[in-house]
């Protein structure tokens, strides 16, 4: 294992101190639990080792929950490292199709491994590198389902499972890599596996749609407003007549949107008293037309992933907002519209209009005390800006009222 901080944190001595030690919650703490562990003799690469999985346990709270406690981590695997929200999705599809053991191909620290196992699938998790092998192994080893192999999916026995999760390696070591044909599996080799047996395969949500191959389904994935994935979905874990799928998590649940394929646009109309937001997954999967027509809305703009309504609308699949009032846009304009609203703070959101809303803030009056939304976009080619107050019951999973938003959505401008 060529990581000397991996070597010095996988013995005893260091993992028993690692369970020992209480997260620190302050700098203080930090130099302080430093010193304590100095004092009492243990070496500085132990030491070193422990507090860094300290840190990496408590930013990994997020993906993994009360599970992130007792797992080691990686810098780089644990940013790569699938939501376990997610995990459980993947999870749960292959189970609803009846798969009961999986490969899962490239298992970084084995996020979706323990979902997997967690739901009683029996699971080979490969992973080429040494030392992230040795992570998973540890973070697997309470699961009797799952099973650690160090090696190469394409040099490993496949034979033995029904089903393959396949997360190809599209980084070599800091460097990202955009041609798919160096990521490891390459993509074409991941495609032909895919023929061959159920499939899932995790990719970025801004792939080369061009790329993605007919009969699969695929499917974007938003988990709290931000969209990480995509995943291709082949034989009996892809949904009969589904190509396209978008499907949104949030803290209140889950919802999602199916087609055959890439809806067409819902027709331009006048911007009606609700403005609605799809969401980024939604975007990402050309679904904005059947979510709109699905409430009778009609979109602002040819161009713009806005629609509107005259009636109120609440969904995970959209963000929504009650129009106050609308203004041409111009500097003068905005100032003038929020000086008269009497706001403390407020949201900025901008689709197609080129302004730098943090810039924009440092000119307008706030000095009232209430709270509003402002959104610069185009309304049948001009532009405009909107004063706007949200609908709501999302707000939980959208940053706070004075966040500057630019949402970029795939075949729509921002």
């Amino acid at each position: 294992m060529d990581n000397p901080e991996l070597e010095a944190l996988l013995t005893p001595e260091a993992l028993r101190l690692l369970d020992e030690t209480p997260t620190p919650a302050t700098n203080d703490d930090v130099l302080a639990t430093i010193n304590r562990l100095r004092k009492a003799s243990h070496p500085i690469e132990r030491v070193h080792a422990v507090m860094n999985q300290l840190s990496l346990r408590a930013k990994a709270r997020e993906k993994f929950g009360d599970f992130a406690p007792r797992m080691l981590f990686t810098k780089e695997g644990l940013e790569q490292a699938t939501r376990l929200d997610v995990a459980s999705h993947h999870a749960g599809r292959f189970r609803a199709a009846g798969i009961t053991s999986i490969i899962d191909a490239g298992c970084g620290i084995g996020a979706d491994s323990l979902a997997f196992a967690g739901l009683g699938i029996q699971v080979t998790a490969i992973e080429r590198d040494t030392a992230t092998a040795a992570l998973a192994t540890y973070n697997l080893a309470p699961f009797a389902e799952a099973t650690v192999i160090n090696g190469d999916v394409r040099e490993s026995d496949l034979s033995g499972a029904q089903a393959l999760w396949i997360d190809p390696a599209r980084r070599e070591g800091a460097t990202r890599l955009h041609n798919p044909e160096d990521w490891s599996p390459s993509l074409d080799w991941v495609f032909d596996i895919a023929t061959q047996r159920p499939t899932g395969i995790k990719l970025a949500p801004g792939m080369d749609r061009d790329l993605i191959p007919e009969r699969v389904e695929a499917q974007w994935v938003s988990h709290q407003g931000t969209v990480v994935e995509m995943v291709l979905w082949s034989g009996v874990v892809k949904r009969e007549g589904v190509t396209r799928s978008a499907l949104v998590i949030s803290r209140s649940g889950s919802a999602e949107m199916v087609a055959s394929a890439d809806s067409p646009d819902a027709d331009v109309g006048d911007l009606h008293g609700y403005l609605y937001e799809p969401d980024g997954a939604i975007i990402r999967a050309r679904l904005i037309g059947d979510l709109a027509r699905s409430f009778d809305a009609t979109m602002i703009d040819a161009s713009i992933a806005y629609v509107s309504s005259a009636t109120a609308h609440q969904s995970p699949l959209m963000q929504g907002f009650q129009v106050i009032e609308q203004v041409p846009y111009s500097l003068k304009n905005v100032k003038a519209l929020i000086a008269g609203a009497n706001l403390s703070s407020l949201e900025i959101k901008k689709r197609g209009i080129d302004v730098d809303p943090a810039e924009l803030r440092k000119t307008l009056p706030l000095s009232g005390s209430g709270t509003a939304t402002l959104i610069l976009t185009r309304v049948k080619g001009h532009k405009t800006a909107l004063l706007a107050k949200r609908l709501d019951s999302l707000a939980e999973d959208v940053a706070g009222a004075n966040e500057e938003r630019e949402d970029n959505g795939q075949g729509h401008e921002n």
